[in-house]
């Protein structure tokens, strides 16, 4: 039976940010939807935002198949790409300012992608922000052997947080937002958030190289490839998305 800790304070007021895109490379691929939020203690979200871009190209089927979103919807719903980097990033920037803690879950695809569309459009990029909560990295760090894949749907089930209409940039947030705190409650992470965000780029780092090993072991790589284990921001040639 697992120990059980009180979480840290610093976990009851968090903000939550997912992105849904128009595929998983994170120089070339376009946001489509995004939300931002915030959690209190009990994981209800007291604020949300949510965005509806058109991207500017053709949004491909498969991707329209995960979230949702078609071309025709994007183009006939959606505000300008530049509106909504600009107003994604001024959310993100205002909840850092007040030191509130940011959950996304694989983090350095959502900021990653985030910060090529700051690019593209000619919005000043949130470079190094800080501090970034990602259940991805911690789950992997706490329970680095438990079997099976790490997407956002089994990670939630594992932790027993409910998540209705996965790969719904809201529902998504909200579910990341809520395994940061089942982890608070399962583990004794830092005492700051910005204490773990620290440790956080140190594992992403080891992580990412385990996994280059893994993949050049079983053929996926080549020798000489590297994953890019930069968090939470990275420009890398290789992506593997999950979540």
């Amino acid at each position: 039976m697992s120990a059980a800790f009180d979480p840290p304070h610093w976990l009851t007021r968090v903000g939550v940010f997912d992105l849904e895109t128009t595929g998983v490379d994170v120089t070339h691929d376009r946001i489509v939807t995004a939300h931002v939020g915030v959690l209190d203690s009990t994981g209800h979200e007291f604020v949300a935002k949510d965005w509806l871009a058109d991207p500017g190209v053709e949004i491909p089927e498969g991707a329209t198949a995960v979230h949702g979103i078609s071309t025709e919807r994007a183009r006939r719903e959606g505000r300008a790409a530049s509106t909504v980097v600009a107003e994604v990033v001024g959310a993100l920037r205002s909840l850092l300012s007040q030191g509130v803690p940011i959950v996304a879950y694989n983090a350095a695809y959502d900021f990653s992608l985030l910060a090529h569309e700051c690019r593209r459009h000619g919005i000043e990029a949130l470079v190094a922000p800080s501090p970034i909560i990602d259940p991805y990295v911690i789950d992997k760090a706490y329970d680095r052997y438990r079997p099976g894949k790490r997407t956002l749907e089994i990670v939630a089930a594992h932790y027993e947080v409910l998540l209705e209409g996965a790969h719904d940039a809201s529902a998504d947030a909200v579910a990341a937002g809520r395994v940061a705190q089942a982890l608070g409650r399962r583990f004794a992470l830092a005492a700051t958030p910005h204490q773990l965000h620290v440790q956080q780029i140190g594992w992403a780092r080891s992580q990412a190289a385990s996994l280059t090993e893994y993949f050049i072991r079983i053929g996926r790589l080549d020798a000489d490839d590297v994953l890019d284990g930069g968090w939470p921001v990275r420009m890398p040639a290789i992506t593997p998305a999950e979540g």
